[in-house]
């Protein structure tokens, strides 16, 4: 038995696989996000322990027999926080997450020295782990100098589980610390910051082996014998993993709280003015691209609560089959922006609205509004040198028919909707540790799940999108003037 554990924003989620790589049963533990300030997004480290013990003690209530005979844990996470700890790994403060924006103006200027897109391949965005350190050094100096490593969500997650302080190249990738074509940590992008390699993790590739599960756990857990921990992956890494998508030309569409279109590619292709992320993947010698929204489901479960109504109970409104845009643009920059725009102040927008602007004119719209996001991507990943025929949808937002429709007909190729199953992030961390515990080939392992349905371009109302997102391409640059 092999286990994947997934750290997410809003919960960790533990799935059991066998050998055979069918799943036996998952669980979960909930979590919550402090905002203490506008901009802000901060986690409790103890609660992501908290939320893992509640997720495997729903395995072992569940599956007794299976959990004690795991010999592999693969770890997944929400990339980018900033978890400090002390000499004696002890917490600091809360994490700094993924969508904190605070740190805006110090991820500006260290993006302004060449070195940092020059060495890691990427724009230093606001939601990486460097300019949070910084903002850190600047803010709480009395913090600052207490910091003895920095680590990764997942990685804290490690250290509880094994004692062990490593990385692996997908998550670190995120960091603006790390070599991206080199898969090492820089030591000229780390005194940039005021850090050194010492307070980095060790770093093994994902499908490595990085610790062993400590006795007293895996006694508490009910497993005896030695349980070996994979190195990882990042979340969307692992979700690609899970999705097969390692090798080159394979791509997925991610409709879960942010948005990710992701491909996968065999060499190194960084384009960072085009605000595509070029990061290591979690299999050896091998790179992806992803541009990543803000907001995807985020944006719709934002208006249900303005609405009063439920997603689901929305999206259903609208029926199945997909229609002609109304004329009212959303734009979904409810926590600013990345890919294309790198902008942390903008923000969301309805515009067009008249009298008859119904409930479910809005929700189209900001169904929509997260398409042309999404096709807003695949723009930027054509100019870094990838190209797109198709993609594999996955995530919650998956789940409406018509929302793969908007957003086939929107990129103009089909889009598989994968068999029933889960194969997301903490499939995808399983698969990780079946490779680390057992040494099989990770391109055996990591293979695609059959195809149940294509969702194809709706051919009719193709020219009616592409104004449409023309009408969403100019809103941004009018919608920043406002705003300054």
């Amino acid at each position: 038995m092999y286990l994947g554990l997934d750290l997410g924003t809003s919960g960790v989620k533990a799935m059991l696989i066998g050998g055979d790589q069918k799943i036996v049963g998952s669980a979960s533990g909930a979590l919550d996000v402090s905002r203490p300030h506008s901009g802000w997004s901060e986690q409790d480290p103890a609660h992501w322990i908290r939320a893992t013990e509640e997720a495997v003690a729903g395995l072992k209530a569940k599956f007794p027999k299976e959990l004690a005979a795991v010999k592999g844990i693969g770890l997944s996470g929400q990339m980018h926080g900033a978890t400090l700890l002390d000499a004696e790994d002890k917490v600091l403060r809360p994490c700094i997450l993924w969508n904190d924006t605070r740190s805006h103006e110090e991820a500006a200027a260290l993006d302004a020295d060449p070195r940092f897109r020059r060495i890691t391949g990427n724009i230093v965005f606001p939601g990486f782990t460097a300019p949070k350190l910084v903002w850190v050094k600047k803010h709480e100096p009395e913090i600052f100098a207490k910091v003895a490593k920095v680590l990764l969500p997942k990685d804290f997650l490690r250290l509880w589980l094994a004692g062990e302080h490593i990385s692996e190249m997908s998550d670190s990738a995120g960091t603006s610390w790390l070599d991206t074509g080199a898969r090492k940590w820089s030591p000229e992008l780390l005194a940039a910051t005021g850090l050194s390699e010492k307070q980095m993790p060790l770093l093994v590739e994902g499908t490595e082996q990085a610790g062993k599960l400590r006795r007293e756990l895996a006694s508490a857990w009910g497993i005896s014998g030695d349980v070996v921990i994979a190195g990882g992956a990042g979340d969307n890494a692992a979700s690609a993993c899970g999705m097969g998508t390692v090798g080159e030309g394979h791509a997925f569409v991610s409709l879960g709280t942010s948005g990710v279109l992701f491909a996968a590619n065999a060499s190194y292709l960084p384009k960072p003015e085009s605000a595509v992320h070029a990061f290591c993947h979690a299999l050896p010698r091998t790179w992806h691209q992803m541009g990543v929204i803000l907001s995807a489901t985020d944006a719709l479960n934002w208006y249900s609560h303005v609405a009063g109504k439920s997603a689901a109970e929305l999206a259903g409104e609208l029926g199945d089959t997909l229609k002609a845009p109304t004329g009212v643009t959303f734009l979904p920059y409810l926590s600013g922006e990345r890919t294309p725009h790198n902008d942390a102040e903008i923000r969301g927008a309805f515009i067009g609205l008249g009298h008859e602007s119904s409930r479910a004119v809005l929700t189209q719209a900001v169904l929509e509004g997260v398409t042309f996001a999404i096709r807003d991507n695949l723009e930027a990943l054509k100019s870094a040198g990838t190209s797109i025929s198709r993609v594999t949808a996955i995530g919650g937002g998956s789940r409406s028919r018509y929302w793969l429709q908007s957003i086939a007909t929107s990129l103009g190729v089909p889009v598989d909707i994968p068999a029933d199953g889960d194969f997301g992030a903490a499939f995808g961390a399983a698969r990780l540790g079946l490779i680390a515990a057992t040494g099989a080939d990770p391109l055996a392992v990591c293979t695609a799940p059959k195809t149940e349905e294509t969702i194809e371009p709706v051919a009719a109302l193709s020219d009616a999108y592409e104004v449409a997102y023309g009408r969403y391409r100019a809103a941004y640059p009018a919608l920043k003037a406002l705003a300054h």
